[in-house]
């Protein structure tokens, strides 16, 4: 007998299989699977059923569309490891392609309640803004944390806000309550990532390291890190966004980061969000989600 999480895999293979277009079946075919957090945290929430693997089902393919989209913002040669569609088949084939999972996403969305379906569907407008904010954020060096703080949030919380949010709903659980872990689940989520970027090894990251500060990403430890440099070292700093790294360049700024304890800080930002989201939990007596919020925030991959 499958699992629950494999019950979601099937029904995802499914929903595209049903459109009986091979190409697009073997385009979803190879793409990698990643975590599967958001349909970790449905199937945690609104238990092991039916309804809640199909929501699972629906919000990973709406996941999945909005990365086949950010690695053609990106031009990312790799996905988890795995050569990204937009390097294999063209941007404008990943770009139809994640349109199809949105659409296919979405139709599944309408025979849920009128509310789950505003929920998520809310969340991913915010997503797309985010996307559109990230873009023009790259094209100058970003120190105002409030703004990076807005982009994120946008960009990849509200997505998982809405995800336990609904979830809760299908359970007729507290959704403010469920939200709000989700929220400070996401945040904390996206700046392990960014971290990541900076302290792993291509090997270790299934991409490019540093290849955010190379994109015109200006995350939070490289923000901690202007904030801490004097005029002389905010000039370098600024000088190499947006380029193409050196390596000489790349251990400068590691070098940098650790003399100034921007990484550090960033992680005990993201640490407090995470044991905001345990506190909740715990409150509710859902050991399990607050064991997803540890295991999130100790990962090296």
């Amino acid at each position: 007998m499958i699992s629950m999480l494999e019950n979601v895999e099937v029904r995802m293979k499914r929903m595209i299989e049903e459109l009986d277009d091979p190409y697009v079946n073997g385009l979803f075919e190879n793409l990698p699977r990643g975590k599967r957090l958001r349909a970790k945290l449905i199937l945690r929430i609104a238990g092991e059923n039916e309804r809640a693997a199909e929501l699972a089902a629906i919000v990973e393919m709406i996941h999945a569309a909005s990365l086949l989209h950010d690695d053609v913002i990106d031009d990312a040669p790799l996905r988890r490891g795995v050569v990204s569609v937009n390097a294999s088949e063209g941007s404008k084939q990943a770009v139809m392609l994640g349109d199809v999972l949105y659409a296919r996403g979405f139709e599944a969305l309408t025979s849920f309640e009128e509310d789950i379906a505003k929920k998520v569907s809310h969340a991913v407008t915010l997503l797309s803004i985010g996307e559109m904010m990230d873009v023009r954020m790259s094209k100058s060096f970003n120190a105002d944390i409030e703004r990076y703080f807005r982009m994120i949030y946008q960009k990849t919380a509200a997505l998982i806000e809405a995800t336990a949010s609904a979830a809760a709903m299908l359970a007729k659980k507290d959704e403010k309550i469920y939200g709000l872990y989700g929220k400070n689940l996401g945040i904390a989520f996206q700046i392990i990532d960014d971290i990541l970027d900076i302290t792993q090894s291509s090997e270790q990251l299934g991409k490019p390291a540093m290849h955010d500060f190379e994109e015109g990403k200006t995350t939070l430890p490289y923000i901690y890190l202007y904030e801490s440099l004097d005029d002389e070292a905010r000039e370098r700093l600024v000088s190499m966004h947006g380029k193409k790294l050196a390596d000489e360049q790349k251990e400068w700024i590691r070098g940098m980061m650790e003399v100034t304890a921007a990484v550090q800080k960033a992680y005990l930002y993201a640490k407090e969000l995470g044991e905001e989201a345990i506190a909740l939990m715990e409150g509710e007596n859902e050991e399990g989600l607050a064991q997803i919020v540890e295991a999130m925030i100790e990962r090296e991959f």
